[in-house]
């Protein structure tokens, strides 16, 4: 069976930055938004979720799963002209003292999340919007197409 399938179903199969993101998702998607991971939105940057909601708002979520792991980011703040709005995702056992509080914050674990503090707008400027509307897109589909047909040449 193909490996992304193996972990969409089984969350043990995930590792846990992932469950994050899937419970953030699983969040988003019951608000009316539309989201995929792991979304290049330039060169030398990979956003955990990227979401889209209605009106094309975007926001982007990096799923911190530990200390270490936030202490080791040293790239998020380049996250920040890519979106209206940036999150941190954590579990809850999580030191959120560590977040910055000008940011959003979720608190989530692999089967649901919520949104505890809602960050800054920061509006993108249209032609970037209309680039990430795009690679959003184009991200979507070629993840879509990859699942469909895992030996096809698809790449992301």
């Amino acid at each position: 069976m193909n490996q992304n399938l193996d972990t969409a179903q089984d969350p043990t199969a995930m590792t846990p930055g992932q469950g994050l993101a899937r419970g953030v998702s699983r969040l988003l998607a019951s608000l009316g938004w539309v989201t995929v991971e792991e979304l290049v939105p330039t060169r030398g940057l990979r956003v955990d979720v990227m979401a889209l909601g209605r009106k094309g708002e975007i926001w982007v979520v990096e799923c911190k799963s530990s200390r270490a792991d936030f202490m080791s980011d040293s790239k998020w703040q380049g996250y920040l002209e890519w979106c209206d709005r940036f999150f941190w995702a954590v579990d809850s056992d999580f030191p959120v003292e560590l977040l910055p509080d000008d940011t959003g914050l979720i608190i989530a674990d692999a089967y649901d999340a919520e949104i505890i503090r809602t960050g800054p707008e920061t509006r993108l400027a249209p032609a970037r919007r209309k680039a990430m509307v795009h690679t959003f897109a184009t991200h979507a589909a070629r993840r879509l197409q990859g699942l469909r047909d895992p030996g096809g040449r698809s790449t992301f």
